[in-house]
């Protein structure tokens, strides 16, 4: 169970990291997508390796977000996250 996962992380760190360059600004910071992480797994892992689908996924099922993860789509959504 164990090595399941750290595949499923695995595939995650990948997921949010392998897209375009012009998409990173999108990505948010290693402790957003550390806040969220867990939700991913949880609650979207169908949609695992796609970060498109997995960010869907979240926002559709907003309610059954941690406090965390939460809290970074509450940030993204008022502008406050976007690192420039």
């Amino acid at each position: 169970m164990t090595r399941l996962m750290a595949a499923l992380f695995a595939a995650v760190v990948v997921a949010f990291g392998s897209t375009a360059a012009s998409a990173q600004e999108n990505q948010g910071t290693a402790e957003q997508r550390a806040a969220c992480t867990p939700d991913a797994f949880r609650l979207c892992s169908a949609y695992i390796p796609d970060p498109s689908g997995v960010e869907a996924c979240l926002r559709q099922r907003k309610s059954d977000l941690s406090k965390a993860c939460k809290a970074v789509f509450e940030q993204a959504s008022t502008g406050s996250v976007r690192n420039r």
